[in-house]
């Protein structure tokens, strides 16, 4: 007969065995499980390795080994700067294209000279097409530099191209031009002398009346005599105003200047000289040039430089004066001049301040 510990033994064997089938049945689940979430699990980690992969190609260095200067066109697309800058070896292929457009700003790319650090990121290249500064480029025309100056500056520049097409005395408004790598020379040209139409037809319009200059082109020959014959720049209205009254009478401007000029214009006197004459001779003063206003009344035929703005702004309202002579205050020796009414007065003037 079972007695009661056989079928409390039986139970708990029974008991151990539904046990052990519920674990194998969990196991089996378990494994099920395992199979059918293992590609799950592959394509997770596939897609964590691409986003890596793809921040890396956007963020992480890229393969420029050193820095490098690119030009972006005016009009260019993102398309066509990315085969700028694959062609200059500052990203991989197009894929900076594609990254750009899903990653990148919405900015326009601009136009310009760029520089590019050494192994610049993608995203970097980007930001600085978008937000940074251009290069800036600039050449200066000093005022009153000469137009065979202006002309050795701009065929020197090496970032500039194509011939240099012929500079007129006068023709170009001094200032700071900006240009970009392999802009032709003409083109710069162009602006420089657009600028000087601009101002001086600006100025023209506004002008006092009270100067005997008939034309613009004459307002421009005295204001490169002005330019050159002052150092100091609140000077510029008076002397402007000798020279209106020394013209309204019919009187010889006896600009030393003009002179210089026409020194300059001798290749013998250049050769031993230079091109700008500092010490005049009674061999100069009686130099029959057109330009030298010792010998010839009036203005001289063109300019003999390029004046700048404060020059022309002077002729164009000249100060309302009784002088007719002024000489440089050697006393001083700032470039300022000592002003006469009359030749009694100048010559008292050049026997105690002028040069010594």
């Amino acid at each position: 007969s079972i007695t009661r510990n056989d079928r409390g033994r039986r139970r708990r064997t029974d008991i151990a065995h539904c046990s052990d089938g519920r674990q194998r049945r969990g196991l089996e689940v378990i494994k099920l499980l395992e199979l059918e979430f293992k590609p799950i699990k592959f394509g997770l980690v596939l897609a964590a390795l691409a986003l890596v992969a793809i921040g890396w190609t956007w963020w992480g260095p890229g393969p420029l080994e050193r820095p490098a200067t690119v030009t972006i066109r005016e009009g260019s697309t993102q398309a066509s700067a990315a085969r700028t800058l694959a062609a200059a070896g500052a990203i991989r292929g197009r894929s900076w294209y594609y990254l750009g457009r899903i990653l990148g700003g919405s900015g326009h790319i601009q136009a310009g000279e760029f520089e590019i650090p050494a192994h610049s990121s993608g995203a970097a290249i980007l930001d600085l097409l978008q937000n940074g500064r251009p290069v800036q480029r600039l050449i200066t025309v000093t005022e009153g530099m000469p137009a065979i100056l202006v002309s050795e500056k701009l065929a020197a520049n090496a970032f500039l191209t194509g011939p240099l097409p012929p500079i007129e005395e006068g023709s170009v408004l001094p200032d700071s031009y900006g240009y970009e790598r392999g802009e032709s020379r003409a083109k710069v040209v162009g602006r420089m002398e657009s600028a000087m139409t601009r101002t001086l037809g600006d100025l023209w319009a506004k002008r006092a009346r009270d100067c005997p200059v008939a034309t613009p082109r004459q307002a421009i020959i005295l204001a490169s005599i002005v330019e050159k014959e002052t150092g100091k720049p609140s000077e510029r209205p008076m002397i402007a105003g000798v020279y209106c009254n020394r013209l309204r009478i019919g009187m010889k401007l006896d600009a030393d200047p003009t002179t210089q000029f026409a020194a300059a214009l001798d290749p013998v006197s250049v050769l031993e000289f230079g091109y700008w004459k500092t010490e005049l001779t009674l061999v100069d003063l009686a130099n029959p040039s057109p330009y030298n206003t010792y010998q010839n009344p009036g203005l001289p035929p063109g300019p003999i430089t390029n004046p700048g703005l404060a020059s022309i702004e002077a002729v164009a309202n000249p100060a309302t004066t009784n002088y007719f002579y002024f000489v440089a205050d050697s006393i001083k020796a700032d470039g300022s001049h000592a002003f006469a009414e009359t030749l009694d007065q100048h010559n008292v003037n050049v026997a105690t301040v002028g040069s010594r």
